[in-house]
């Protein structure tokens, strides 16, 4: 599939050389160009109905626009090449030009994939911990991790820092660590191994693979993202109790990762289009998840589902669950060596952040008295 991209976009570079030799200015390469854009196959993680797709399609339509048509990036949904989990391999092997994933989902290949954006949380937002991947460093080891230690053939940028993930659903009421026992939980990457020192057992599914889970009893209670997702693949009908606020997920970004080959096989132009697009999308599908989590989050409330706030004493126990897990996350070298490089980041930057964000809570009751249940 590859060598016949790159013999295409070969030829058409030589027929326009020639075109242009024997007739002059009679053909012009742009009119050469536009007849056979470049098709990048990128496969999502995500099914078709879940609004990631359609946050995968935001970054496809900017590339379209940006590149005049040269590039038209064709959005595949999860399993209509590969499994969900299985996104990164086929970018390596070729079997996809892309892929819109998150790191997590790779984490069975090397654990350090879950520091990427499902690690401990030092008190930095996920916008702090994009910021790290771009400023502070994270870039770097990612290309370390990926290329140097698992000698892959990709290439991999960050995009969209994802709101805080809600702690989940359950059948019924959750308040204390003595009532989560025995739960059999779906989550993933480290966050099963923080929830297993919570006192529950854990299943790592995809999203689409969670209600019929829960329908066959392999699980009793699950997190996936957000309110837009989760109320799409019918989370409200398989349990009543959704809870918000998490230390398992907080500072979680999409993973667009790229045929280091492919990539690079593409004029700097195009490369850049390519690279910077993904900076575009991360601010429409901010701008998107605002509008839809919370209509969603709302029309769940409506439906009579009983929205709550994790309670202090499971977050304290999450935040001591990390402490047992840190030490043994560190002594793999280069593990350690990134959450080194992101404590340091979260105490420089969220102390900045922290003490110069004024109470919003304080000022939303003000105007909103009442409505806030924290």
């Amino acid at each position: 599939m590859k060598p016949q991209k790159y013999d295409r976009r070969s030829f058409l570079k030589k027929s326009a050389l020639a075109g242009t030799a024997a007739t002059g200015a009679v053909l012009a390469a742009p009119a050469v160009l536009a007849q056979s854009p470049i098709v990048v196959k990128m496969q999502t993680s995500w099914p078709a109905s879940d609004i990631w797709d359609e946050f995968a399609k935001d970054y496809a339509m900017r590339v379209d626009e940006m590149s005049g048509g040269r590039l038209k990036v064709d959005v595949l949904p999860a399993g209509a090449v590969v499994a969900a989990f299985q996104v990164l391999d086929a970018v390596n092997d070729g079997l996809l030009d892309a892929a819109h994933s998150v790191p997590v989902y790779w984490y069975g290949k090397n654990k350090a994939a879950s520091l990427f954006g499902t690690g401990p949380v030092f008190g930095g937002s996920a916008t702090t911990m994009l910021s790290w991947f771009y400023e502070g460093g994270g870039s770097e080891l990612y290309r370390e991790l990926t290329q140097d230690i698992m000698g892959l053939d990709i290439v991999g940028y960050m995009g969209f820092p994802m709101f805080a993930q809600p702690f989940g659903w359950f059948k019924g009421e959750v308040n204390t660590v003595a009532d989560l026992q025995g739960f059999k939980y779906r989550t993933v990457g480290l966050a099963a191994d923080l929830m297993q020192k919570l006192g529950m057992s854990v299943a790592q599914l995809p999203g689409g693979e969670i209600v019929p889970a829960m329908e066959r009893g392999v699980i009793d209670a699950f997190e996936f993202n957000n309110p837009t997702s989760d109320r799409r693949f019918g989370a409200q009908d398989v349990a009543q109790n959704y809870y918000l606020s998490s230390y398992h997920q907080a500072s979680e970004s999409f993973e667009f990762l790229f045929s280091k080959t492919f990539l690079e096989d593409l004029d700097p132009d195009l490369q850049a289009i390519m690279k910077y697009a993904v900076e575009a999308a991360s601010t429409a599908n901010t701008a998107k998840a605002m509008r839809q989590y919370s209509t969603d989050l709302a029309e769940l409330q409506e439906a009579g589902v009983n929205v709550r706030r994790t309670s202090k004493e499971i977050l304290d126990a999450q935040l001591a669950a990390w402490d047992e897990l840190i030490p043994e996350l560190e002594q793999d070298e280069f593990m350690k060596r990134c959450l080194d490089s992101q404590r340091e980041w979260v105490e420089r930057v969220a102390y900045y952040e922290l003490m110069n964000a004024p109470d919003y809570a304080l000022a939303f009751e003000h105007y909103f008295p009442g409505k806030l249940a924290l």
